[in-house]
């Protein structure tokens, strides 16, 4: 679809300037919220932000004005975590962490050393994305080159911001998914040319998770980080209870698993590390005091039976907390499925997850995470033209439910229980209106 110069979406806006905090009232000043809104795109950019009766009068003669008027615009949902190349085996029944990336990821991921093979799923994946709102993700691709081409080609395309690697694994992996360390290493510097920076994508280095990695493996991607400190970086740490028994007796020499990536240098504020359930608080302090962030994915947690996130801790500690799909551990590719999933993790822990704060997390504190919100994650003049268009009465029964809403918050947590990709009416991004839903 073409960039369109200049347009007007008319409807209720809803940003973030700010985290609301875990009140049922958000902080002061943290939301924007404007009943009869206008959003004006140009260029692939946001151009204004105001109230719509305010706006129309200053408008050109000309200009396109998309009429949404009972539905709610949001910026762009942003996936922290999520595996393209598991796109497949999302749904594959019974089994935890170590067994399933034995039994269905490894012989998955092979089949990404053909290039039309990564190229279809691509297209595929980010076709899915689009259908449930997300515009940006922090992609794990395979540890095939042609894997990240692909991908990264199909974002270029449709003009999507993009984070995406590598997958470098050296060590206990069938052979057609591991490299050795010269050669990892080389594919990344390769893939970083030619697409880190490149309209709006950017480069992450990707070693899987510590077991599969030596440490002359992981000390090399520290190397190529400090090299580059643009680059972002992501990894797995403490998800399963066996994995951690597994990293102490290959990283002996490490007083606990953080200790292992912060002896290659890869815990910094561009580094997400994926799941964190078992942690200690003295672990989350080192990681809030790097500015590195986890990624909460509650439905891959709670599929795989690996624990319940301790989100409070983390909170209290400054460690930024992202929410992430995590498929095909994951159950769903919708951030408001997610957040379903995480204000049910909440439940179980004493939680209770906002709607307040799972809409920041979904956008602005997800974009703040990554370093990102320079350009995503808001509303406002001057960001890029990413952003959803919510029904708030896409099936029978949710607008039911949201007829009765007395207030904002009530129907944002309607949305964040009841909704999925029926409730995306339109996906714009780069100013581009990229996916409409059928009917």
């Amino acid at each position: 679809m073409t960039k369109s110069d200049s347009r007007v979406l008319r409807a209720e806006l809803l940003s973030f300037d700010a985290d609301p905090g875990d009140s049922d009232t958000p902080a002061p000043g943290s939301v924007r919220h404007i009943a009869d809104g206008a959003l004006w795109i140009e260029h692939g950019r946001i151009r204004a932000v105001e109230e719509y009766t305010r706006l129309a009068p200053t408008l050109p003669p000309d200009t396109e004005v998309i009429d949404h008027r009972g539905k709610l615009i949001v910026p762009g949902f942003i996936d922290s975590h999520v595996h393209y190349v598991q796109l497949e085996i999302i749904a594959s029944y019974g089994r935890q962490l170590l067994d399933w990336l034995n039994d269905y990821t490894f012989p998955e991921e092979q089949r990404f050393a053909d290039r039309d093979h990564a190229a279809a799923l691509s297209d595929a994946f980010l076709d899915e994305l689009l259908r449930v709102g997300t515009t940006t993700a922090q992609v794990f691709c395979s540890s095939h080159p042609a894997s990240v081409d692909a991908f990264f080609a199909a974002s270029h395309r449709r003009g999507l911001c993009m984070l995406a690697g590598k997958v470098l694994m050296d060590r206990h992996a069938p052979a057609g998914l591991t490299d050795d360390l010269e050669g990892g290493i080389r594919d990344s510097e390769r893939l970083i040319g030619d697409w880190h920076g490149k309209g709006r994508l950017g480069y992450s280095l990707t070693p899987r998770f510590a077991p599969t990695s030596t440490r002359a493996q992981l000390d090399a991607a520290g190397g190529v980080l400090r090299s580059d400190a643009s680059l972002w970086v992501q990894t797995h740490l403490a998800e399963n209870t066996g994995e951690l028994d597994w990293v102490a007796e290959l990283f002996p020499g490490s007083r606990d698993y953080l200790e292992v990536y912060e002896q290659s240098g890869l815990v910094g504020p561009r580094s997400t590390f994926a799941h964190g359930i078992h942690l200690d608080n003295e672990m989350r302090t080192r990681l809030a005091e790097r500015g590195a962030n986890l990624a909460f994915c509650p439905s891959s947690n709670l599929f795989l039976g690996s624990g319940l996130f301790d989100r409070q801790a983390a909170r209290e500690r400054a460690l930024n907390v992202t929410f992430a799909s995590d498929v095909g551990g994951g159950t769903d590719l919708s951030g408001l499925a997610t957040l379903k999933a995480a204000y049910q993790v909440g439940q179980l822990r004493g939680q209770p997850l906002t709607a307040w704060q799972g809409l920041f997390g979904l956008t602005l504190g997800n974009a703040r995470a990554l370093s990102l919100d320079d350009h995503i994650g808001r509303l406002a003049p001057g960001m890029d033209a990413d952003f959803v268009v919510l029904d708030p009465a896409a099936t029978p029964l949710l607008a039911r439910r949201t007829a009765r809403s007395q207030s904002l918050a009530e129907t944002l947590f309607a949305l964040m229980m009841m909704g999925d990709d029926r409730c995306v009416a339109e996906t714009w991004a780069d100013g581009r209106l990229q996916h409409r839903r059928d009917g």
